[in-house]
Formats: C-alpha cells, structure tokens, sequence
C-alpha cells in the first residue's frame, strides 16, 4: 500500500484521498485471494516512518483502518 500520497498528489487531490482509493484496492484484491482460495495474506499498511507524518494524516489513516476493520 505504497504511493497513495503519490497518486493523489498526482491528481491534485489530498493525501486522503489516495489513501481511501488504495484502501478500495486492498479491499478488490483481499476478495479475489479469497475468491481463489488464498488462506494467507500479509499486508504492510504502516510503517514506523509513517507515525512522523503530520497528526492530522496518521489520524485520518487509523480512522481509515478502524473503519474497514469494523466494515468488513
């Protein structure tokens, strides 16, 4: 789950906004392991480096995270 920021910068939007595309990402690609019998899958979402990013943003990721975790 890398380069979200990139992308939405990319597209002049807010970091936010990559971030919620690529969390849309995971969610197609976690549904098609399971679709295929996958019965493991590690994904790496947050670095340590990502808690030196501004408090807003690392807030908005683990409210981001909270949210899928409880949807799904």
């Amino acid at each position: 789950m890398d380069g979200n920021r990139r992308w939405a910068r990319a597209r002049g939007m807010p970091p936010i906004y990559g971030h919620k595309h690529g969390a849309e990402s995971v969610r197609r690609a976690v549904e098609g392991c399971c679709r295929l019998g996958v019965r493991y899958l590690t994904l790496y979402a947050f670095s340590s480096e990502n808690w030196r990013r501004p408090m807003g943003e690392v807030g908005e990721l683990m409210n981001l995270l909270r949210f899928y975790l409880q949807k799904e």
